[in-house]
């Protein structure tokens, strides 16, 4: 290889290292609008920068924010109750960091989620006796979710307010969305609006269209992947 091919070779390479983070970012900045717009879900295809993909299971998520977020706590509780993100802020928080494990093969290692476990909200609520297990809505309008009594109760499951240190934005399921460390991403539901205790566990979106209900990573929907937790 001559000089001069080696130096542009370089050049080229070292253009390529200033110029990846400002295109990785407008790579994602599309990918994060499209998806908004995709109901087929396809953009969710294509990986970003963080290394998660974006999925949503409607046209468009409206926007929510310190004036109009609320989390209701409802069902087979002594005490309903409403939170705005100040109040949940206020509130005693969690730190965790796992692997974030997808479904479809992904798989995000170390990352932080923090936030409120949500034991500290049921108990808060009061939960009847005759209670068995939580069922989530979501903003967005269509996605729900399901967690049993018992794996609900678990120290690794959060209503989490932070990922990857920072708020957890509009496109990663923001202001508040649901996490659940031991299972597969898709229990973790995304613009978390609704805690409705219930007697017994209700299929949310996914497990309706074949995925399983108790999805714990590597024991379930027919993968082997290695535990998150």
């Amino acid at each position: 290889m001559g000089r001069r091919v080696l130096l542009g070779t370089l050049g080229l390479g070292a253009l390529g290292v200033l110029t990846a983070p400002a295109l990785q970012r407008a790579t994602d900045a599309f990918l994060a609008g499209a998806s908004q717009k995709d109901p087929t879900g396809l953009t969710g295809l294509l990986p970003n920068g963080g290394g998660f993909r974006y999925y949503s299971v409607t046209a468009s998520v409206p926007h929510k924010n310190e004036t109009n977020y609320r989390l209701t706590v409802d069902g087979l509780v002594d005490r309903p109750t409403s939170y705005t993100l100040a109040d949940l802020r206020a509130l005693p928080q969690t730190r965790l960091v796992h692997d974030v494990q997808c479904v479809t093969g992904w798989r995000v290692p170390s990352t932080p989620f923090e936030g409120v476990r949500l034991s500290h909200l049921l108990d808060a609520a009061g939960v009847r006796p005759s209670a068995g297990a939580i069922r989530f809505t979501c903003f967005d309008g269509a996605y729900t979710e399901s967690l049993s009594l018992r794996q609900a109760y678990r120290p690794d499951v959060l209503v989490a307010l932070r990922m990857q240190d920072k708020p957890v934005g509009h496109n990663h399921g923001g202001p508040v969305r649901l996490y659940v460390a031991p299972m597969y991403f898709y229990k973790s539901a995304k613009w978390l609006s609704g805690i409705t205790v219930t007697e017994d566990v209700r299929p949310g979106y996914w497990e309706k269209r074949g995925y399983d209900v108790d999805a714990w990573v590597g024991r379930s929907n027919g993968r082997d992947d290695e535990p998150t937790s």
